[in-house]
């Protein structure tokens, strides 16, 4: 099956996960990603656990699931770029690739030669995109930018968490990194459009994506509110600030998600609870009346939803046109038979370890889907074959290249 991004090289220097979940993308579509980790460590992530994948003996491996969730389809070799041998295999590498990633601080890369300027002198097709916390540019450029900060710092985490005057209330960062995830996508997206301007004019260029700023842009309608109200919206917790009901409530056996978006879902909800007076009752007619009087509705609500089991709730709400749901965890996700006809979980094969799990690409293609040819790597796993394939580099050099620390050994990348 041809695979939409065939041909393209992509020469991954980054870490963690904003990058390598970028470049994971880019594998997925059919790129050659070529991952280059420090000997002897490699990507930070592959720490991060438990839990750790497990080796067929059943021992855990060196690498973490939290690794494996953003490194399937690529290649790893291992460089120390302090030494000359090191930098001069990254610089031959990136002379050869279409896209390099990066997300070391604001000037690092150019100290070994593999920064942009000096890159694109000598490969002025090549697509260089940098990611960091604050961007190339600014009196914060080179700072360290960590996701949890971000949120924070970006503002999402002032209308993320339960309103502050209600017990619990006050601020919550999002149950994943999303401001390293959006990044990787923004970045994704900024790289392919690179590529297609570079087939019209054969030129490359940088890209200079920042956690900050793509956090900014990701508040999205609350941010268009505040800019055109002057007022910063609050946190609400599961709840609307627009519409009412539309939040999480407790029914008998579990919590249930009920989202009412108008006032005939309102008269159908309040049937199906046994309560039809309640959308006859002057307060709480039309949307903005519920608005108003939220507070001597909810707990009329809360106690009519507490009747019924969810399953009822949410059986009759859907026979009647009501958005509701449950809420999952993840093991009801992956049960979940919609989830498991789309295909959201694929197994990939490793050597070491046998079937590796992994949450699947959510694009759909009908005629270039994602394709998952490798699994997660070893560390350092294609050193020497990357080598030789992309360079041209011999027995003799290569060896002499890991004689002199360059490549790290073979007992430690794995």
């Amino acid at each position: 099956m041809p695979t939409a991004l065939e041909g393209i090289r992509v020469l991954d220097l980054s870490r963690v996960l904003a990058g390598p979940w970028c470049s994971q993308n880019l594998a997925d579509l059919g790129a050659e990603v070529i991952k280059v980790e420090r000997p002897g460590a490699g990507d930070d992530t592959r720490g991060w656990g438990p839990p750790f994948l497990k080796a067929a003996d059943g021992t855990d491996t060196e690498d973490s699931a939290y690794y494996l969730a953003a490194n399937r389809g690529k290649r790893s070799i291992t460089l120390d770029l302090g030494t000359e041998a090191g930098r001069e295999a990254a610089c031959s590498l990136a002379r050869a690739s279409d896209v390099v990633i990066e997300n070391y601080k604001v000037g690092t890369l150019a100290r070994y030669g593999l920064d942009y300027a000096s890159l694109a002198a000598i490969n002025p097709r090549l697509v260089y995109c940098s990611i960091t916390g604050f961007g190339q540019t600014g009196p914060w450029s080179h700072r360290a930018g960590y996701d949890f900060i971000i949120q924070g710092l970006g503002g999402l985490m002032s209308v993320t968490g339960e309103a502050d005057e209600r017990p619990g209330g006050g601020p919550q960062k999002v149950g994943v990194a999303v401001a390293d995830l959006s990044t990787g996508l923004y970045a994704t997206q900024a790289i392919l459009a690179a590529l297609f301007w570079r087939e019209r004019s054969g030129q490359g260029q940088h890209i200079d994506m920042a956690l900050l700023d793509v956090q900014v842009a990701m508040t999205a309608n609350m941010s268009s509110n505040f800019l055109h109200s002057g007022v910063p919206p609050r946190r609400w917790g599961n709840a609307h600030p627009n519409l009412v009901p539309y939040q999480t409530f407790r029914a008998a056996d579990g919590w249930i998600i009920v989202a009412v978006g108008n006032d005939g879902q309102w008269r159908r909800f309040c049937e199906i609870g046994g309560q039809a007076a309640l959308a006859d009752d002057p307060r709480f007619q039309r949307v903005r009346d519920r608005v108003r009087n939220r507070e001597a509705l909810l707990p009329l609500l809360e106690e009519m939803v507490s009747r019924f089991s969810s399953v009822h709730w949410i059986e009759a709400m859907e026979a009647a046109g009501v958005p509701c749901g449950p809420i999952n965890d993840l093991q009801q996700v992956f049960e979940n038979p919609q989830v498991r006809a789309r295909g959201m979980r694929v197994d990939l094969n490793r050597p070491d370890a046998g079937a590796v799990r992994l949450v699947a690409n959510p694009i759909k293609a009908s005629r270039t889907p994602p394709t998952y040819r490798l699994p997660p790597p070893r560390l350092g796993e294609h050193t020497e074959a990357v080598l030789a394939d992309v360079l041209g580099w011999d027995a003799a050099r290569i060896a002499a290249a890991r004689a002199a620390g360059a490549l790290g050994s073979p007992a430690a990348d794995g």
